[in-house]
This record gives C-alpha cells, sequence and structure tokens, in this order.
C-alpha cells in the first residue's frame, strides 16, 4: 500500500516547538513527512525547525525549513511562493501557530489583546488568502486549523484573548469550509484540549500554578475523564486524519482531541 500522502504537499506553520519534544505542529510536520508527504515546515525560529528535523530522522529528507512571520502579509505571501517554486504545488495547509495570555479583560494588557489576535487568529487569515487560490485553481486542497477547548469552553484559567481568538478559528474555518465546499476545498478545525506539550513547562506552568509544573499537570489531569493526558502526536494524529482521503466527505467541523473533558458538565 502506497503511504497516505504520497505525492502530497503541506505546509505546517509552528512547526518548531518553543522546548524539546513533540509540540503540535512538530509532530504534524513529522508525522505527514513520515507518512509520503513534503512538507514546508514554518517556523519565525530557526533552531527549533532544526530541533524538528534532528527528531525527524529519515523523514527529514521531504522537510523543507522555512522562516516566516505569519502576522505579516508579505511575509506569508513570500512562504507561500517558496512552496510553489520548491515543490510545484500546495495540497495542505496547516495552521498551527498560537499562543496564549492569562488575564481577562481587567488584567489583560491592550497590547498583549491585539498580539494574541494577530498570531492566533490573523495568522490563520494570511495564510489562507495566500494558499487558498492554488488550492481553487486546481479544485482541490485540504486545510486543517489548530483551535482550542479554550475557544469551546471554560477551562481553568482566564484567557480571554487566548478564548476568542480559539473561537474565531472554529467559526472562520467553518464559512471558509462552506464558501469553497463547491471548489472542492475541505476545511476543518482539531480542538486539541489539555495536552502534555513542551508549551507546559516553557510557559503554562508560570501563567497558572506559579511556576509548579507537577501541580499543573496534577490541575489538568484531573479535569480528564480518561486519566491521562495526551501530547502532540495526539494531536497529528487528528490532523492526518482530516487532511487525508479518508476525510473526503468531512467538511465544516471540528474534531475535539481532549481526553473527553469537553464533554463533561464541570
Amino acid at each position: 500500500m502506497s503511504p497516505r500522502f504520497e505525492s502530497k504537499v503541506a505546509i505546517v506553520t509552528g512547526a518548531g516547538c518553543v522546548g524539546a519534544g513533540w509540540g503540535n505542529g512538530r509532530a504534524i510536520a513529522v508525522r505527514l513527512a513520515e507518512e509520503g508527504a513534503r512538507v514546508l515546515a514554518v517556523d519565525r525560529d530557526r533552531a527549533r525547525l532544526e530541533e524538528t528535523l534532528e527528531l525527524a530522522g529519515e523523514a527529514r529528507a521531504s522537510i523543507t525549513p522555512w522562516l516566516c512571520d505569519v502576522t505579516s502579509s508579505e511575509s506569508v505571501a513570500a512562504m507561500a511562493g517558496a512552496c510553489l517554486d520548491t515543490y510545484g504545488t500546495i495540497d495542505i495547509l496547516v495552521n498551527n501557530v498560537g499562543g496564549s495570555a492569562a488575564g481577562g479583560p481587567v488584567e489583560l494588557a491592550e497590547e498583549t489583546w491585539n498580539l494574541q489576535v494577530d498570531v492566533n487568529l490573523k495568522s490563520v487569515f494570511l495564510t489562507c488568502k495566500h494558499v487558498l487560490p492554488t488550492m481553487l485553481a486546481k479544485g482541490a486542497g485540504a486545510i486543517v486549523n489548530i483551535s482550542s477547548t479554550s475557544g469551546l469552553r471554560w477551562t481553568g484559567s482566564a484567557q480571554v484573548a487566548y478564548a476568542a481568538t480559539k473561537a474565531g478559528v472554529i467559526q472562520m474555518s467553518r464559512v471558509i469550509a462552506v464558501q469553497h465546499a463547491a471548489q472542492g476545498v475541505r476545511v476543518n478545525s482539531v480542538v486539541p484540549g489539555q495536552l502534555h506539550t513542551p508549551m507546559v513547562e516553557t510557559r503554562l506552568a508560570k501563567q497558572r500554578a506559579g511556576g509548579d509544573v507537577d501541580a499543573l499537570l496534577a490541575q489538568r489531569q484531573k479535569r480528564i475523564p480518561l486519566g491521562f493526558m495526551g501530547d502532540g502526536r495526539d494531536t497529528a494524529s487528528a490532523v492526518l486524519f482530516l487532511a487525508s482521503d479518508e476525510a473526503r466527505f468531512i467538511t465544516g467541523t471540528e474534531l475535539v482531541v481532549d481526553g473527553g473533558m469537553t464533554a463533561r458538565c464541570d
């Protein structure tokens, strides 16, 4: 049997990682390459991309790293052009860039709110703006946008900008999906829950547990009915399904990857 993504070309944004291990974007880029895709792995940090290539093993031969500021239309346009120059087409777009900031309207600085909108929401708009014309021209394509359970429900702490922007990613995906369904482009969201990714150690523990990583992990695991935390590889499995021909009749919806947390009433 041929690899699932043989002859496919994918762009994955946020393909580096804030720390060692399997963040969502890193896992997605490597898994796509392992299953036959040629991948433009996009990040703003070259060192993080190098770590992704090191973890990819033999699959690194199918990954091209690319530095990009996904909040800049000019930078994103250059990135999409580079993918076309390198691989000739774009079949799959995975928008994974994002990050959280603690606080509600009183605590959160306006500048931080604006940055959250740019990074979490505007970046998705810009990549779709510059990649969709290629997909529409050939009448095929799959876009998978990474949201968060914070866009669906309260997840344990006030992070109003993150929650609002991740909810926006879901609705943006639905609108684009319906708009372009007849032209052969599918658009879906993956909604990860409280995973154990490098983000926990590098950022979230400080935001939510005074720097106590073990305390934060215990808080998060307590909310998960399955009783354990997944990681970036679980997100990647969901993304690969939605990006594949196995999901040919799926568009405009969300796949929640959270161990059952969203189904709880508390």
